[in-house]
């Protein structure tokens, strides 16, 4: 072991089997090997990729409708699970359900708004998100009674199979991807909402409907819409993680208030804020997890009573 002159940092050489001829210089910081502090920063950033698409769909739908969707979570599960189900009973592989799942789950809350969310957009917050509570646990109990809890595997697709050595970190093929789309994603939906005239449309229909009307755009057909594609957004999350994680009824319920708290720390209905924040606090949980692992689990909502303090609104969102 060299000792650097700082005394924090350390090289260590490694000659590991199987690679002879190749070592690999090990750099420790602070104790640490850097290829644990790298590993963690990639989890964190791929935890962070979900918490942005699942709290971006949550910032669209409570920026555009004014609706705290809790059935989000379980929303994300059932895009997971279509994906599963496309696979185990009619062999559609993993490319077919990322476009399809993000379609049916979009249909399905189509037609909750249709028939249930529409009757709450002027009554209190409560009953909007007591409803969708309601949903959450009738679409949980459905799959619980069907599948169990244990959760069903999913096959990484052979096209991202494997990974890739950096020669510092062994990167998996599909983790890096799953980072990769969903940055595509998050960041052409911001584009979409608040650069082009389409999102203009989108916000001036739900801050003035009459005056939208009065030049005959079709405000119920775009609220409506604008719903679909928020919790579609959940069902592209939920085929995203399930190669990643056991499918299972309760992903939804142990990521949702993680995401929330992700909304709420870069602020209410802030398309930025929920991007930003939700990649930002990926990456600061799983560095908790090497230098602090026990605060791992509560790192996000101590950094949330922290902004909450100092800026109710979020970091992103606007003072009324």
């Amino acid at each position: 072991m060299l000792q650097a002159a700082c005394g924090s940092i350390a090289v260590i050489a490694l000659n590991i089997p199987g690679l002879s001829g190749f070592p690999i210089h090990m750099t420790e910081l602070f104790g640490i090997p850097i290829q644990a502090l790298l590993g963690q920063l990639l989890l964190g950033l791929v935890n962070g990729s979900f918490y942005a698409v699942l709290s971006l769909g949550l910032a669209v739908i409570f920026g555009l409708l004014n609706i705290i969707n809790f059935a989000h979570g379980a929303l994300y599960m059932l895009g997971a699970f279509l994906a599963w189900m496309g696979l185990a009973y009619l062999g559609l592989n993993y490319w077919v359900m990322l476009v399809v799942t993000p379609l049916v789950v979009g249909a399905f809350g189509i037609l909750l708004e249709r028939t249930l969310i529409r009757h709450l957009y002027k009554l209190d917050h409560l009953y909007g998100l007591l409803l969708t509570f309601g949903i959450t646990l009738l679409l949980e109990g459905l799959f619980r009674s069907m599948y169990g809890v244990s959760g069903q595997p999913y096959a990484t697709p052979a096209l991202l199979a494997g990974g890739v050595n950096l020669g510092f970190m062994y990167l998996p093929i599909y983790r890096g991807w799953v980072v990769v789309a969903s940055l595509v994603v998050c960041f052409a939906t911001w584009f979409v909402i608040e650069k082009t005239r389409l999102g203009a449309l989108l916000r001036a229909g739900t801050e003035n409907p009459k005056l939208v009307e009065a030049f005959g755009v079709n405000v119920p057909l775009v609220v409506t819409l604008t719903y679909g594609f928020g919790v579609g957004l959940a069902g592209f999350a939920g085929v995203l993680a399930a190669p990643v994680m056991q499918v299972s009824p309760l992903m939804g319920s142990n990521l949702i208030i993680v995401v929330f708290a992700v909304v709420v720390i870069g602020g209410m209905g802030s398309i930025l804020g929920s991007i930003v924040t939700g990649l930002g606090l990926g990456i600061i949980e799983g560095l908790t997890k090497v230098f602090w692992p026990e605060a791992s689990n509560t790192v996000v909502f101590i950094i949330m009573v922290i902004v909450l303090l100092l800026r109710p609104a979020g970091l992103f969102g606007k003072e009324k």
